[in-house]
């Protein structure tokens, strides 16, 4: 897959990650109207769409080295489709995610939709990245 297609791909991922940050940050500016809505998103952009992606392309970067530890090698290439593609296919959850932490806030049901969103992203990211190492 071409780099410019993995960018996309990355990019849409954070765009729905971004999404689905917005009810929680609704209600916590409804709770607390010191930091405003428009301060809170413009937090989320900046971290989601501006740094999230250097820290992708970071973390695909040190999983390719730290497959050459192992007898499985990893090219930075497929690092990065396996986690790009990780993230865009764990955003329903993260979205889901999103929905409980704006309806109903911090609690029980908002911990359980984001470990089943982490465990959910771990297991396809290493399934990704098994597979990757198979077709070699």
């Amino acid at each position: 897959m071409p780099d410019r297609v993995m960018l996309v791909v990355l990019m849409v991922a954070m765009l729905i990650s971004l999404i689905a940050q917005a009810p929680g940050h609704a209600r916590a500016a409804a709770l607390d109207p010191l930091i405003p809505l428009e301060a809170r998103i413009g937090g989320a952009v900046m971290g989601t769409i501006f740094m999230m992606p250097l820290l992708a392309y970071g973390m695909a970067a040190l999983t390719s080295v730290l497959s050459r530890l192992t007898p499985w090698r990893l090219d930075p290439q497929d690092a990065r489709l396996a986690l790009f593609w990780a993230l865009l296919a764990v955003s329903p959850a993260m979205l889901l995610a999103g929905m409980v932490a704006g309806l109903i806030g911090p609690g029980p049901a908002l911990m359980l939709t984001q470990t089943i969103a982490g465990l959910a992203f771990l297991f396809i990211w290493g399934a990704g990245i098994a597979a990757l190492v198979r077709r070699l």
